[in-house]
């Protein structure tokens, strides 16, 4: 099997990483293959903008060190992750608590400490908690670390021991839940009944305040979903691979990924500035370069693109994400946590100092937070922003400069119930769709689905695939 200029075995439209994933597969295999994309530069929505010595993402979604893809798919190797501190940090009712949940007993030992104590600790910025999830798929319990929750038991002085001991209970009964979860596998997920994910909240055993003062917000971010109409199912995934695992960004920004997989790919593989116009199975037509043949046809765009290709593809809903870049003089006092609003007190879902969590996306002496709306931003954005997030971060925001701004009305495919995440990448023998509106709309998702559109042209080719993806891997998304 071969390429040339004007023919390939296979032709994939799009460079996203769905795209370049399957390219590596096929490739891998001896199959011929021309990626065609229409921008100047491969990635799709992982675009990553260099700015004054600034690193900043175009979307940044938070990435899971427990996704098998990011370390199995061939042509990434083993990407350089920054982690964020473990868990993550819950402002709510502007009150700051710090105590170390571990168990049942070391809970209820820590919260009767802090029971006694008259006056709340001075400074801080805001009531936070601090949610880790050690040791995935059983290995070790999940460790809950709270520095505050809403309903804890520590708002004010004199509250009495029974309302604290039962509040941190309650904290431990969480982190059992998530360590059970981790080790659900996903058949046993998915043959849960559907719902929302905000019913299926709201329908379970945990208190109202640790839902609203945990759960809902760390979901909300996980999904980008702040009304969380996802599908429970999805939910339950997300969920169990943040208990897995820790919350990461990829070094140097979300742009190195797709990067990675272009410049490992033969050269000449990816070709970008092409424009098309329309395709079948056999036959590409662009602007730039007239017809190209092919004996397969993948389509590896957004759900929009792709629909406009193959008419009578279903499109999903999409919700629209805006992310912002704020550089600062000094870091705010959060160091490598992840920041959720408790309260949704603004338009800000989660926000973090990135130059803390990944010192390459800022130049020395200069800290940058970045900050994710969800949702269709409110007039005065950046106004709004910085209001909120002096609150979140308890330091005046007044001389904080906006770098950038930049907002995706398609940013995330909706996984509203009933949803499939495993929805066929084959439409027909020789015509195949991949993407995150695929499987799960995430960059796992999106990996994986290319990783399945890849094995099925295989199939069909009667080729032996180089990489043969384990259970772990189809367990795993």
């Amino acid at each position: 099997m071969r390429s040339t200029a004007h023919h390939a075995d296979v032709i994939i439209i799009g460079a996203g990483i769905a795209g370049l994933s399957a390219a590596h597969l096929l490739t891998g295999a001896g199959v011929g293959v021309s990626v065609l994309e229409a921008a100047p530069t491969p990635g799709g929505r992982l675009a990553t903008d260099e700015v004054d010595g600034f690193r900043l993402d175009r979307l940044g979604p938070l990435l899971c060190t427990a996704w098998p893809e990011l370390t199995s798919t061939p042509g990434l190797g083993t990407p350089e992750l920054r982690e964020f501190a473990s868990g993550v940090l819950v402002h709510s009712e502007g009150r700051h608590r710090t105590a170390d949940i571990r168990s049942a007993r070391g809970a209820l030992r820590a919260v009767r400490t802090r029971a006694s104590a008259p006056h709340d600790p001075p400074g801080g910025y805001g009531s936070q908690l601090r949610l880790e999830s050690r040791g995935g798929l059983g290995a070790r319990s999940t460790a809950l670390q709270n520095t505050g929750l809403r309903g804890s038991g520590l708002r004010a002085p004199g509250l009495r021991n029974s309302r604290t001991v039962s509040d941190a209970i309650d904290r431990a009964r969480l982190g059992a839940a998530l360590s059970r979860l981790a080790a659900t596998p996903t058949t046993r997920l998915l043959a849960r009944p559907e719902r929302t994910a905000l019913a299926a909240l709201t329908a379970g055993q945990m208190p109202a305040r640790t839902v609203d003062g945990v759960l809902r917000p760390l979901l909300t971010a996980l999904l980008g979903d702040p009304g969380l109409t996802t599908s429970s199912r999805c939910a339950d995934l997300a969920l169990r691979d943040y208990a897995r695992g820790g919350l990461c960004v990829p070094a140097g920004g979300s742009g190195t990924l797709p990067d990675l997989l272009a410049a490992a790919l033969p050269p000449g593989t990816v070709r970008t500035g092409v424009h098309v116009t329309a395709a079948d199975i056999t036959t590409v037509r662009t602007k730039e370069h007239g017809e190209l043949g092919c004996r397969s046809l993948l389509l590896a765009t957004g759900a929009g693109a792709a629909a406009e290709l193959l008419p009578g593809l279903r499109v999903p809903a999409f919700r629209p994400v805006t992310v912002l870049h704020h550089t600062a003089p000094v870091p705010p006092p959060t160091g490598r946590s992840l920041v959720l609003d408790g309260d949704r007190s603004g338009p800000v879902a989660y926000t973090a100092v990135m130059s803390e969590v990944d010192p390459s996306r800022a130049p020395e002496g200069r800290a940058l937070i970045t900050s994710t709306v969800l949702g269709t931003p409110p007039p005065e954005l950046d106004r709004s922003v910085r209001a909120q997030l002096a609150r979140l971060y308890g330091t005046p925001t007044d001389d904080w400069e906006l770098l950038a701004a930049h907002h995706d009305p398609e940013a995330v495919p909706a996984m509203e119930a009933p949803h499939d995440p495993r929805r066929p990448v084959r439409v027909l023998a020789g015509l195949y769709v991949c993407g995150d509106h695929r499987d799960t709309s995430t960059v796992q998702g999106a990996l994986h689905s290319g990783r399945r559109a890849a094995e099925a042209i295989l199939t069909d080719l009667g080729v032996r695939p180089a990489h043969a993806g384990g259970a772990g891997l189809r367990e795993a998304a």
